[in-house]
C-alpha cells in the first residue's frame, strides 16, 4: 500500500502531489517573540498576505509547497490550513530542528528527542490533529557541534521510525552534507530517502557527485535569493547534472517565504526582487528550457521527484536503536 501524504488539510495520495515545491517557508518569524511581543504577529494581516501570494502561485500550476518552518522558525499548522483553503495550495509542514537547537537538546539522548518528532508526525502538533509530514535538520557553517549531532540522530531515529522522509539544511561551502550523509548512515537510514538542502549554493560539481553518488536527492533550492551563486550559475549547475542523468535526483524550490519577521515585503521586495515562490516557474523553468533541459527533466524535478520521495515513505523494520553519546564531535573525512 502506497505511503499518503500528510498535510496540514489531511491525507492525500502522492499521486495528487503535482508540480511541487519541496523546500519553501509561510511564515519565518523569531523564536519566542510572538509570545512575548504578541504584537508583532498581526494574524489577520500575515494570513491575507500568505493567501494572496499562494493564490497566484496555484494559479501558476503549482499544487503543492513544502514548508520547513520547525517550531524554532514560527511553525502554526493551524494558520497554515486556513492559507491551504483558502489558496488551495497543498501544505506539508514539517517536524524537526533549524540550525541552532536549543538547550533542551543540548545533552539529551537522542532517542528522547526522537519522541517529540515522532509525536507531531503520528499524533499531530501541539493538539491540533494536523500532523508533520517531513522531518527538518540543519548543519552551518559552525559543523557537527554536539547538539547539531544528537538532533540528526534524533531525526534519522524519528524517520526509521515512522518513514517519513528527511530534508536538510546545509552550509553548502563547508560541505556539510558529507557530515549529515555520515551520520545518518551510521543510523542505518537509506540515504536515497534524505534531501541534502541548499546544494544549489555550490559550484563544487565534485562535492555535488559526491553526495549524488551515495544516493541522496539533492536541493537545487534558493533560486531567486541572489545569495552565494547566481541563478544564471545555478540553471547551468543543473543543466550540467542533467546532462549527465541526474535530474531523477534534483529538486528546484526557492526557500522564499510569505511572512517574515525580519523584514517587511516592501523591504524584501526592494533587496532581493526575485526571491519569491512564483519565481522557479516564471523563469527558472525558461532558463533550464534554454540551457537545453527539456520537458520531461524539467516534470521529472518538480513532479516525479517529489512523488517518489512521498511514495518511499515507509517505516523500517525494526526498533530504532537507543543510546546516549559522549560530550565531543565525529571527525568527518573529506570524502
Amino acid at each position: 500500500m502506497t505511503p499518503q501524504v500528510q498535510t496540514v488539510t489531511g491525507p492525500i495520495d502522492p499521486t495528487e502531489l503535482g508540480v511541487t515545491l519541496m523546500h519553501e517557508h509561510v511564515l519565518v518569524l523569531s523564536v519566542g517573540l510572538r509570545a512575548a511581543y504578541p504584537e508583532t504577529f498581526p494574524r489577520e494581516e500575515i494570513v491575507r498576505s500568505c493567501v494572496d501570494q499562494l493564490t497566484a502561485l496555484r494559479k501558476l500550476g503549482v499544487r503543492t509547497l513544502v514548508d520547513h518552518s520547525p517550531y524554532d522558525l514560527g511553525r502554526d499548522p493551524e494558520l497554515l490550513a486556513e492559507v491551504s483553503e483558502a489558496s488551495g495550495v497543498q501544505i506539508v509542514c514539517c517536524t524537526g530542528v533549524w540550525v541552532a537547537p536549543q538547550r533542551y537538546f543540548h545533552l539529551r539522548d537522542p532517542a528522547k528527542a526522537a519522541e517529540l518528532f515522532v509525536g507531531d508526525l503520528h499524533h499531530g502538533i501541539s493538539g491540533t490533529g494536523i500532523r508533520a509530514g517531513i522531518i527538518k535538520c540543519a548543519t552551518e557553517v559552525e559543523g557537527l557541534t554536539e547538539p547539531v549531532e544528537r538532533v540528526l540522530r534524533a531525526c534519522a531515529m524519528a524517520h526509521r521510525q515512522t518513514g517519513a522522509p528527511i530534508s536538510t539544511h546545509t552550509h553548502a561551502a563547508s560541505h556539510t552534507g558529507d557530515v549529515q550523509q555520515q551520520i545518518f548512515a551510521e543510523e542505518g537510514v537509506d540515504l536515497s530517502r534524505v534531501i541534502i538542502g541548499h546544494c544549489g549554493d555550490s559550484a563544487d560539481l565534485d562535492y555535488l557527485r559526491r553526495l549524488l553518488g551515495r544516493g541522496s536527492y539533492l536541493g537545487m533550492d534558493r533560486f531567486g535569493a541572489d545569495v552565494v551563486v547566481d541563478d544564471d550559475q545555478r540553471m547551468d549547475i543543473v543543466a550540467d547534472l542533467c546532462a549527465e542523468g541526474y535530474a531523477e535526483r534534483l529538486l528546484l524550490s526557492h526557500d522564499a517565504n510569505c511572512w517574515n519577521d525580519r523584514s517587511s515585503r516592501a523591504q524584501l521586495s526592494r533587496s532581493r526582487p526575485n526571491w519569491h515562490h512564483r519565481y522557479i516557474l516564471e523563469h527558472v523553468v525558461p532558463g533550464l528550457r534554454a540551457r537545453g533541459v527539456n520537458r520531461e527533466q524539467i516534470d521529472t524535478m518538480l513532479v516525479a521527484n517529489p512523488r517518489r520521495i512521498f511514495s518511499a515513505a515507509t517505516p523500517y523494520a525494526g526498533a530504532a536503536r537507543e543510546h546516549d553519546l559522549p560530550r565531543r564531535t565525529i571527525p568527518i573525512a573529506g570524502g
